[in-house]
């Protein structure tokens, strides 16, 4: 699902991937959107604790690790002629209208993702090594929204340029040199 969206894959291609029989697949989901929620919620429990690591490097001010998080997201989506395999980037606009159990699975895991990162902008601001710059949740959610919008124009654009402009533009938001 994440090479080819979630509609284009169907469940026989899904049961021949993990080399089960279609009735091993529903004796633990219930339909192929079960399926979406249950992969969903594994790929943020995932990525939420990769970002608590990120966020917890020793010897690193917060603002440091935040900007570290930043080159994360830009070098994991950057590759395989930039098509990064971001379940979010990738299924959240096509299953959001699609899926009302998957789209509350999406709007959990990137709120739990924006929390992190106002969390990370309230230490930087603490620790000094982040100036103030607004609220640290609202500064937070319009950085996830850039890095989001800055990850599809990479796969459209099949360039890394979005993301070089998404880095300058954090830097320019979070008020870095």
């Amino acid at each position: 699902m994440a090479a080819k969206g979630y509609s284009a894959v169907g469940l026989n291609e899904i049961l021949a991937a993990a080399g089960v029989p279609k009735g091993s697949f529903y004796h633990y989901f219930g339909s192929k959107d079960a399926f979406g929620e249950a992969l969903l919620e594994d790929y943020f429990e995932g990525y939420l604790a990769d970002i608590d690591r990120v966020l917890a490097e020793p010897g690193l001010t917060m603002g440091e690790r935040l900007m570290n998080y930043w080159r994360i997201w830009q070098d994991t989506q950057s590759f395989h002629d930039c098509q990064g395999k971001c379940l979010a980037v990738k299924l959240g606009v096509e299953v959001a209208d699609l899926s009302e159990p998957m789209r509350a699975v999406l709007k959990r895991g990137t709120s739990g993702i924006t929390d992190r990162l106002a969390s990370a902008i309230e230490a930087g601001n603490a620790d000094g090594s982040l100036p103030e710059c607004g609220d640290p949740h609202a500064v937070a959610q319009s950085l996830y929204q850039l890095w989001v919008g800055a990850s599809v124009m990479v796969k459209i654009e099949k360039s890394p340029a979005p993301f070089q402009m998404a880095m300058a533009t954090t830097r320019v938001i979070l008020r870095l040199p």
